[in-house]
């Protein structure tokens, strides 16, 4: 993208003391509901109010939103408190009735972006605009069709555009709802810095006591802001329960968070320190986790020994690893040294997996 550089204007104009946040219910539910968390939000560091009008769900026979008379709603929720408003859209029809009621900002959902053909159909009802646009990642990890959302976006002249990072699915079952692959994050930042990028926790993590955790982590990568489910009686919501906070909890989070900013040169060094170390914890709980993995297909390889009456020690399938790590890991700039003392160690575990299984 050309004049990337002009995509942060919008977020710099706000001159925020602090990450910019969107917050409210992942589903509007009842006019009542939608306006007393809203007036639960209007002092606190909330800067736009979201909610689900059209909510797209996997199956079909769940709430699926209340659909357009949400967006009266929303224009209510400006009126009393003053909020910004923000919904996603997910067609030219979406997109005509909340530029109708003036909603300030609009996102693209992960199950939208994975189509070209359909953001290029809002990219076409926007044309243009000078709303905010954001586009969160695709349901699955491909950063091309993220950035080729933003593209499309951008040849629209839309001006105001910024991404959602909501984390990717997986069939592997992990503490997360949805896997936030933080180095895909990383990499689209340092390809485009100035494209702001927003935290999705809510959808990340599907449980509210992880919030705060995946929030300090993308503030710690230099994130832009946070997008947070907020409801006044979260255990009763209509949709996405868990992952839901009060807005007494969020305000809490938002306390709790500690908040980096650049005003000098040991400050921006500190922030340059602190975003490689949040780094280094990614890759490091990667690696355990892979570890993990590891030792359980080590675990079912000692079944089969053990029905076969095999020994442990393979000599040769031993030595063939080895050899091919060696040269692996000197392609990466590792010295030979290091890769024996990892593998024997990991070997060594391995072995002690099996021979308990073996001798059990």
């Amino acid at each position: 993208m050309e004049n990337s550089k002009a995509l942060r204007t919008w977020l710099d104009d706000m001159n925020l003391p602090h990450p910019l946040v969107i917050a409210g219910p992942c589903s509007a539910e009842t006019e009542d509901q939608v306006l007393q968390i809203a007036h639960e939000l209007k002092d606190t560091d909330v800067n736009y109010y979201r909610a689900g009008i059209w909510k797209p769900r996997t199956r079909p026979g769940n709430f699926e939103g209340v659909g357009a008379i949400g967006l009266k709603w929303l224009q209510k929720v400006k009126e009393e408190t003053g909020l910004k408003t923000a919904i996603e859209v997910a067609n030219k029809t979406h997109v005509d009735l909340a530029l109708e009621h003036d909603i300030d900002m609009l996102w693209i959902g992960a199950r939208s972006t994975v189509s070209p053909f359909i953001v290029q159909d809002i990219a076409d009802a926007l044309k243009g605009t000078d709303k905010i646009v954001l586009v969160k990642n695709p349901v699955n990890p491909d950063l091309s069709l993220w950035l080729g959302a933003v593209e499309r976006l951008h040849s629209a002249n839309i001006k105001k555009l910024g991404v959602i990072h909501r984390g990717f699915s997986t069939y592997e079952k992990t503490k997360y709802r949805n896997i936030p692959e933080w180095q895909l994050a990383i990499e689209l930042q340092t390809r485009f810095p100035d494209l702001p990028l927003i935290n999705d926790p809510s959808h990340i993590t599907g449980k509210r006591d992880m919030i705060l955790d995946v929030s300090q982590t993308a503030l710690d990568l230099n994130f832009d802001g946070l997008m947070i489910e907020t409801h006044c009686d979260p255990d009763n919501a209509w949709s996405d329960a868990a992952q839901q906070v009060t807005p007494k909890r969020l305000v809490q989070i938002m306390e709790d968070l500690r908040i980096r900013k650049e005003t000098d040169t040991e400050a921006e060094f500190k922030s340059q320190l602190s975003n490689l170390r949040a780094q280094i914890d990614i890759i490091d709980n990667q690696l355990i986790e892979t570890l993990g993995k590891r030792m359980k297909i080590s675990d079912s390889i000692g079944e089969i020994k053990k029905q076969r009456n095999v020994a442990v020690l393979q000599t040769n399938r031993w030595n063939s690893i080895l050899g091919k790590m060696i040269l692996e890991g000197e392609s990466r700039g590792l010295s030979e040294e290091f890769v024996l003392r990892m593998f024997k160690a990991i070997h060594q575990e391995s072995i002690n997996h099996q021979e308990k299984i073996i001798n059990s």
